[in-house]
Parts: C-alpha cells; structure tokens; sequence
C-alpha cells in the first residue's frame, strides 16, 4: 500500500515559529518548578526530593504508578546536565524504579523521555523522564477503541505507595 501525500505548505510558517518559541522558552511559568517550590507533599504530588532532582506524580497517568523524575535545575534536555547533576538524577531514577517495583509488583516498566515537543514531550522546558509500571494485558479496547483510560486509583493514593516505598 502506498503512502499517499499532500502538500500543507501553509504550516510551514508556523512550524518555524513554533519551533523558535520553544528554542526561546516563550512559556508561561514552569508547573514543574511551581510543585517543587511546595515542597514534598501529597498536595504538590512531589514524593520525593534529593540535592539535585524531585520526583512527582503525573498528574495525566497513562497508568496507576505513572510518575516523572526531573532534575532540580530547569533545563530541557539531558546533555545539559552536569556530571553531579546526571549522577545524582539517574540514581533517582533507579530509586524511584526499585519504589514502583515493590509498591506495584508490575509485570515490567516503560522508562523513557520524550525531549523536545516534536517528539512529544508535552512540556519541553523542563527535562523529566516517565516512569511507569505495566502489566500484561494492561492495554484494553477502552485504550484502543474509546480514547479512554481506567484508572483504578487516585493521585492521593498512588502519591502514598510511592512515597511510602521511597
């Protein structure tokens, strides 16, 4: 089957601009460092904080246990951290992994970034990297079919497993 094509060389324009609003930061203020500056607590969604990175609950889950671990410092990608920064962040991020592992027990776990708003990332300004416990048969027709996820528990709920196990 062929790819078929059409030509939207009207968007041109804005995909240029767009692309140079996120190279400048034209944003409003960071949520991210909004919840750190709030401190550890269930309020903020913010479980856990070292010298240097935080991790805080997704507050759109794909899935229970859907959680974010950022460095403190407001960067947008990972080559932009320091050795200090990167050390401190990825041992989080192991922390964080070994935390969802003994509260959920999930079959696996998809850990990635998504860096920059091209490749989907849906707040590009500040570096953070998902967490999140899956199991088999997770992905039903709800997903699939009606656009919908079923989460079986809230943010307060999942705040305190994590928290809990951290």
């Amino acid at each position: 089957m062929p790819l078929e094509r059409f030509s939207a060389a009207w968007r041109e324009a804005y995909v240029r601009e767009a692309t140079a609003e996120e190279r400048r930061g034209d944003s409003a203020a960071c949520v991210f460092c909004s919840l750190l500056a709030n401190g550890v607590s269930e309020e903020s969604g913010v479980f856990v904080a070292t010298d240097m990175s935080f991790g805080v609950l997704n507050a759109y889950p794909y899935g229970s246990g859907h959680v974010l671990v950022l460095p403190r410092r407001h960067i947008a990608d990972l080559s932009e951290l320091n050795d200090h920064e990167a050390s401190d962040y990825f041992a989080l991020l192991r922390r964080v992994a070994a935390a969802l592992q003994r509260a959920y027990h999930p079959d696996g776990m998809n850990i990635g970034f998504n860096l920059g708003r091209a490749a989907g990332a849906g707040i590009p300004q500040h570096l953070h990297g998902h967490l999140l416990p899956r199991w088999s048969g997770d992905t039903n027709f709800m997903t699939s079919l009606g656009e919908t996820r079923v989460l079986p528990e809230s943010l307060g709920h999942t705040w305190q497993k994590i928290h809990d196990e951290i």
